[in-house]
């Protein structure tokens, strides 16, 4: 599979704050990638970066053979990068079908695809967003996202605040777009969940990239039982 996306050297944080430090990573077209660590490693800003939204002292980004390293955000985004932040930025004026239609860019991603996709939007589509669950509000946010036609789709704690099974509900879509082409990037503290559908997984520790590899691999990591899943 060719490379859709490379990270070399990324030295990033906010103000005169650093907190990436040398992070490289690559991730094939069609692929899927699981960022784990610890809560304040690093894994939201290395995502922020990604998208333009940090101060990035060195390094370099490319995206689909290009290099986008001083590209603003809304260009990136014009590229094929979609976003799902953690806050999900749900908005109390708009419908959920008017927070999809608003960023809809023609393509293979439309309403009917995320409706059956996610069912739930299409009967709640008259409601509010301050007026969804928290499940509902996940799934909002990434048929939002998958309306901008994205080849890369960017994920940041998808299962935060969610119960069990609907966690396993959003893995299991998850895994659904990725199956139907959409390369997959999602930070996640949920390893054992996260491992189970990527394709490889990188963790980060103090800003910097600690260890890598398949992701079936990294689920029976002696280290990453004892560290993450309370084993070992």
């Amino acid at each position: 599979m060719r490379e859709l996306l490379a990270a070399e050297g990324l030295v990033a944080g906010y103000g005169d704050s650093v907190v990436l430090e040398d992070v490289s990573f690559d991730l094939a077209s069609g692929g899927s990638l699981a960022l784990l660590g610890r809560n304040g490693v690093g894994k939201s800003t290395l995502l922020l970066t990604l998208m333009g939204l940090t101060r990035l002292r060195s390094g370099r980004i490319a995206f689909d053979g290009e290099e986008i390293t001083q590209q603003p955000t809304h260009r990136r985004a014009h590229t094929g990068m979609g976003w799902v932040p953690q806050e999900r930025l749900m908005f109390a004026s708009l419908s959920v079908e008017e927070h999809l239609t608003v960023v809809a860019r023609r393509g293979s991603w439309n309403l009917t695809r995320v409706y059956k996709l996610f069912p739930r939007l299409e009967e709640r589509r008259r409601n509010l967003g301050n007026q969804l669950s928290g499940g509902e509000q996940q799934m909002l946010a990434i048929g939002r996202a998958l309306m901008t036609r994205p080849t890369l789709l960017c994920m940041d704690e998808p299962s935060m605040g969610l119960a069990p099974r609907l966690v396993e509900e959003v893995f299991d879509i998850i895994q659904a777009i990725n199956e139907q082409g959409t390369t997959i990037f999602v930070i996640e503290q949920n390893v054992n969940m996260a491992l189970s559908i990527a394709h490889r997984g990188y963790v980060l520790q103090m800003g910097e990239v600690v260890l890598s590899g398949a992701a079936a691999e990294l689920l029976e990591n002696p280290l990453i039982q004892k560290a993450y899943l309370g084993s070992g």
